[in-house]
């Protein structure tokens, strides 16, 4: 068993209540919107686009929360929030180099639910579902309501495969969203990664913080941590609009538990593809308390290329962000390259150009075809 003494000041940590009794809780979370008349009502969708819009949502997931409806300017087509939820027919062309698991979760899955690609840290799928289905989501061909979580058998084996690697120093928790477990059942998880000695490290990744921000409790965030292990939490968030008041009280109430915070963003056409939208998002994140992490470049997900950009204009956009903002706020711009082999930062050392489009350095110094 892991030694459960604190450390000075740690009790107040795990205790933030005293610190925010006059503070209002978050209000009970709202329904989102699932369906093409839905968002008909919200004026998102017209009734000539409806039918080519079911279409889309018979393939993929649709889910808008009320936080973000609340952020979208109906009278705006190109709105940056609408972009990323509200569904678009041109999520039905496909481009060949595109795949239904464009990482290759699947070859590094020895268990269900876990992923193992990295050595010293695996991730776990508690859930398939979110409250807001991304239009750009890598995973859109595994999440959805009605999937599969996380549960008695196979989460036993899960924990049992961690168990018994003393080599996994991270666990990364993901899905779908996992804070869209209950506080109970996120406490029980933690606790018992928390029980695995070589376990220092449990991450979060997730919208909610920004989506869904009601759903971030006093309980939830105390269910974050436990004796023994550090919790961490990537909130990812694309435009500087989605930091709306409540979001940042969802911030707040982590960080004041003493939860350390860092951002993911994913580079997106039409959403944040200018320099003055990302400074804007990454010196966001700053004043929030939270460490810009990661940038991603859109992954070869089905439906996703009016998404992507030229690997070179994301470079342009760093070289922007490198020139202009302070090194707190510089995420490193990153691609999964297809085949789950490895994560690329995509700066000059990594990427180069040849006659058949660019090559990616991994590292052990091996050279990997991408078209994308």
């Amino acid at each position: 068993m892991k030694n459960s003494t604190r450390r000075h000041g740690e009790q107040a940590a795990l205790a933030p209540q005293a610190k925010t009794k006059a503070r209002p809780q978050p209000v009970q979370a709202e329904a989102s919107s699932t369906k093409i008349v839905d968002l008909q009502a919200h004026g998102l969708v017209t009734s000539q686009a409806a039918a080519g819009l079911e279409a889309v949502a018979e393939r993929y997931a649709v889910a808008v929360t009320p936080t973000m409806l609340g952020l979208i300017d109906s009278a705006d087509p190109q709105d940056p929030i609408r972009a990323q939820f509200v569904p678009s027919v041109l999520e039905l062309q496909q481009s060949p180099e595109e795949s239904a698991d464009p990482i290759d979760d699947a070859a590094f899955t020895p268990v269900p639910g876990l992923v193992h690609r990295y050595e010293d840290r695996v991730l776990l799928k508690v859930l398939s579902v979110c409250p807001v289905y991304c239009r750009f989501c890598f995973r859109r061909e595994m999440v959805g309501p009605g999937g599969e979580a996380l549960v008695g058998e196979n989460l036993d084996q899960a924990l049992e495969y961690i168990r018994v690697r003393p080599q996994i120093f991270e666990v990364i928790l993901t899905g779908g969203d996992p804070f869209m477990l209950s506080a109970r059942r996120a406490g029980e998880l933690v606790q018992a990664l928390a029980a695995i000695d070589h376990v220092k490290v449990v991450r979060w990744h997730t919208r909610v913080p920004v989506v869904a921000p009601e759903r971030v409790t006093d309980d939830f965030v105390s269910a974050l941590r436990a004796d023994g292990v550090a919790t961490w939490v990537a909130i990812h968030a694309n435009h500087p609009r989605e930091f709306s008041p409540a979001a940042r009280e969802a911030i707040g109430r982590m960080r004041e538990a003493g939860v350390s915070l860092v951002s993911q963003s994913v580079l997106l056409r039409g959403v944040n593809d200018r320099l003055e939208v990302l400074q804007d998002l990454m010196r966001g994140f700053v004043a929030l308390g939270v460490k810009p992490y990661y940038l991603h470049h859109p992954d070869l997900a089905p439906g996703t290329g009016h998404f992507r950009l030229p690997i070179a204009e994301g470079q342009d956009l760093m070289t922007g962000l490198r020139r202009t903002l302070t090194g707190l706020a510089q995420p490193t711009y990153v691609l999964d390259v297809p085949g789950g082999a490895f994560k690329a930062p995509l700066d000059p050392t990594y990427v180069r150009e040849t006659d058949g489009g660019l090559q990616l350095l991994d590292g052990t110094g091996l050279w990997h075809d991408y078209k994308g």
